[in-house]
């Protein structure tokens, strides 16, 4: 006697099994140029990122930030899906290829990564012709003091860190003016990559 699940089951197999070799693969991925425009700028910015962990940094938490600068290009040449993606994948693995994946460094990054990004995408739309430097030291401000605050409070919730915060905040005005700088040059110099 069959049971109303025995079609179910043979149905489900179906779809598990594996295709015969002239058989075409069931799920096909193609991907388009912006994929690949979007593969070569992640793997740009994650070798920039990789790179700038080797260099000195003045104060804990305190990078040049020279990666932002394949996000900035990215937002102002293709727009925010590409820059989206660029950043996301930019933190995701160069985390895991440092080995800080989840780690408090981590979360500082998302944190900061994610506000820079929104931030510029708002200041795209709402200050048209705003340049490449005007971008990237918003983006540097907002990504400092993203991670300040989130540091604030999941980490170290002690007034003595506000004393901090102008130096900090200074430093990506500073480091926000040179990645814009370089974006700028960037941008004029290889227009669509």
């Amino acid at each position: 006697m069959k049971s109303p699940h025995d079609n179910v089951l043979r149905q489900d197999a179906d779809l598990v099994r594996a295709p015969k070799r002239d058989e075409p693969s069931a799920v096909t991925l193609a991907a388009d140029a912006e994929d690949h425009r979007i593969a070569a700028l992640a793997a740009l910015a994650i070798t920039i990122h990789i790179l700038e962990t080797a260099l000195p940094m003045p104060l804990p938490g305190v990078k040049p930030g020279l990666a932002n600068v394949v996000t900035v290009c990215a937002l102002l040449l293709y727009g925010w899906r590409v820059a989206a993606w660029v950043a996301g994948l930019r933190i995701l693995v160069g985390s895991l290829l440092l080995g800080s994946f989840l780690s408090p460094g981590f979360v500082l990054s998302v944190s900061g990564g994610t506000a820079s990004l929104v931030s510029m995408i708002a200041a795209r739309r709402l200050i048209p012709g705003l340049s490449a430097i005007g971008h990237s030291v918003i983006a540097a401000v907002t990504h400092m003091s993203a991670q300040f605050l989130v540091a604030y409070w999941l980490f170290i919730p002690h007034s003595g860190l506000l004393h901090l915060l102008p130096v900090m905040l200074t430093a990506a005005l500073v480091f926000g003016l040179v990645s814009g700088t370089v974006a700028k040059h960037a941008i004029a110099h290889y227009g669509e990559v």
